[in-house]
């Protein structure tokens, strides 16, 4: 990888940044993967800074009339006046590159890059109390936006306890700058070792036709600007087939439940144990809910009679018309990883993994987490 020629390595770099995957970037210039991979690793996904030469600093040309006058066997006060820099510079130079009888210009100039490589300390290096706590925070599956905003929140009066989200990722990601332990990047929500670039997300496919839906247009105003706690937007989180579990989310707390389905996700299963959940919510939390067009939602009509609770339906294909849930259970993936059998999990074992993620702080709350949030908004109508 060092022996790249510079235009190549910028090449893998843009093609990088535009959200190229790494076999295409390696057809595009011609290398094997595994180069393009090693290039990208090396900043863990972050492109490099340009580096600066400082104008104190001799220049590839000033290094060649040095190596052109030592040929000529001119003296360090001759070779100095010539480029106009003191005979000192010319000899610290010359030494420290083998002499007058090794010395090469390119040689020097590769060797000067190289001693110039001091990464700075990041924040996090330098304070084991700050990174002690963004460590802890890493381990509860904490983003590091939601670590950076908490600590803003917690820690107002000191400055010394603040780091950016960025940061936190150039710490994980960048093994020059790795102040916090590798094996953190598991508990991020992609899971990976290298920041990538956003790219685009498929669509789903594939919903079901359900009888006698009553469609998202005809849902009241009151839900859409989520200024009435009480509507909720649910889906079928799946596992490894045939197993799942039922998600629900309120729209303006953002507090999440989640629904064991051990006798399968058909529609009278999924009905009963929707009922079962709602019902355990206090009667204010019981107004709408939002779901895909999922086939497990065909007895929508009998759940409505049951629970009291009217049921809306997506448009086929707009999973952003129930965005808190899909955020939701987005994050859930951290928990709950594709292909796993989810009828091991007891409902006790969900309603922790629920209880971690509602103490979870969102941006979208102003960094507070869901179950303040909730508290904040039941405690008006309690006794």
């Amino acid at each position: 990888m060092g022996r790249w020629p510079e235009w190549r390595r910028e090449r893998v770099w843009e093609l990088w940044v535009e959200g190229y995957s790494l076999h295409a970037i390696a057809r595009e210039v011609g290398m094997s993967r595994d180069n393009v991979t090693a290039c990208v690793a090396a900043s863990g996904g972050v492109r490099p800074a340009p580096r600066n030469r400082a104008e104190r600093c001799l220049s590839l040309g000033e290094r060649e009339e040095i190596s052109r006058g030592l040929a000529r066997g001119e003296s360090f006060r001759a070779i100095g006046r010539a480029i106009g820099r003191p005979h000192t510079t010319v000899a610290r130079e010359v030494n420290r590159n083998g002499g007058r009888r090794r010395y090469r210009a390119q040689r020097a100039e590769n060797a000067t890059w190289k001693r110039a490589r001091r990464p700075k300390l990041s924040k996090l290096a330098l304070d084991s109390r700050l990174r002690g706590v963004v460590e802890e925070k890493l381990e509860r599956k904490w983003s590091p936006q939601q670590i950076s905003r908490w600590l803003r929140r917690t820690y107002e009066d000191d400055p010394a306890m603040r780091v950016s989200h960025e940061t936190i990722y150039l710490s994980l990601f960048v093994q020059s700058r790795g102040a916090l332990r590798r094996e953190l990047c598991k508990q991020l929500r992609s899971g990976r070792h290298l920041r990538r670039p956003p790219k685009q997300r498929s669509k789903h496919q594939g919903q079901g036709q359900i009888p006698n839906r009553v469609m998202i247009s005809e849902r009241p105003a009151e839900v859409a600007d989520r200024a009435v706690p009480g509507h909720w937007e649910g889906d079928l989180l799946l596992g490894k087939l045939p197993t799942g579990i039922a998600t629900l989310v309120e729209r303006q707390t953002r507090y999440c439940q989640l629904v064991a389905l051990p006798d399968g996700h058909g529609a009278e299963a999924v009905r009963d144990a929707l009922t079962s959940s709602i019902g355990s919510l206090p009667e204010q939390l019981r107004r709408s809910l939002t779901w895909d067009q999922g086939k497990e939602m065909r007895e929508h009509a009998q759940f409505t009679i049951d629970s009291g609770i009217q049921i809306y339906f997506c448009d086929p294909r707009s999973p952003w018309q129930r965005g808190s849930n899909e955020n939701t259970n987005g994050l859930l993936r951290q928990y709950l990883p594709k292909r796993t059998d989810l009828n091991r999990f007891s409902q006790e074992e969900l309603d922790a993994v629920a209880a971690e993620l509602n103490g979870r702080p969102r941006q979208t709350l102003g960094w507070m987490t869901p179950a303040e949030r909730l508290a904040e908004v039941i405690a008006p109508t309690r006794p």
